[in-house]
């Protein structure tokens, strides 16, 4: 599911990259906090791919230090070992870390905006499989979550389908921390703090998908009739 401008009534699709400039960089517009505006023209879905770039060369070590992640944490005998924890933070932080180097050198690109979600799903996944194998975490709320992602998968694939595209709204922007955070903290032994923020972040996540699907479902009705 695309997200598409706040402020722009000719969508993503029709914004001419002549007109499109990097914003000035403010505090909140380098982290993330600011996202006003619309998204800049090489990330849109007929861009050139545009691979080799700082930001994407960020994405690559994330992605592979994933499988590193989890040979490290299932080999150990609680997966509460430092090495583990410690590459999962480094992976899940330097998510801000690609966002603003493509912020400051203005290298967006298509290829980056993909292939930032997908290491994002996959640190989930991987987090999941280590609470779940050493049961650091509630498996069913660690099933919830799944079942969550996989429905926004199959939703947004049938979404994309039918032209439909949707904004990434706060609920689910907000949801990542907690989320995060909750196996972070039970792989570094925190259980309490883990559990809440893992129900926090479960929460959040649910409410996102609910205002997609009434986000989705409302633009497949026919609009009324003047």
């Amino acid at each position: 599911m695309a997200p598409l401008p706040d402020d722009d009534p000719r969508g993503p699709e029709t914004a001419s990259p002549s007109l499109w400039t990097n914003p000035r960089l403010t505090f909140r517009r380098l982290f993330g906090l600011d996202r006003s505006g619309p998204p800049p023209p090489a990330t849109l879905s007929d861009a050139p791919w545009n691979v080799w770039t700082i930001p994407n060369a960020i994405g690559f070590v994330r992605l592979a230090l994933i499988p590193v992640l989890l040979i490290t944490a299932l080999s150990s005998d609680s997966g509460t070992d430092a090495l583990p924890a410690i590459l999962f933070a480094v992976i899940g932080w330097s998510d801000y870390a690609d966002g603003i180097a493509a912020r400051v050198t203005g290298q967006y690109s298509r290829f980056g905006a993909l292939l930032d979600p997908v290491v994002d799903r996959l640190l989930v996944v991987a987090g999941v499989v280590i609470c779940w194998n050493f049961e650091l975490l509630p498996r069913w709320a660690l099933a919830v979550l799944v079942a969550r992602e996989l429905y926004l998968l199959v939703a947004g694939q049938f979404a994309l389908r039918r032209g439909i595209e949707l904004k990434i709204n706060w609920w689910g922007r907000w949801g990542v921390w907690p989320t995060m955070s909750a196996f972070f903290f039970a792989m570094v032994g925190l259980s309490t703090l883990a559990h809440v923020l893992l129900y926090v972040g479960l929460a959040l996540s649910l409410a996102a998908a609910a205002f997609y699907t009434r986000d989705a479902l409302a633009a497949t009705r026919p609009a009324p009739s003047s």
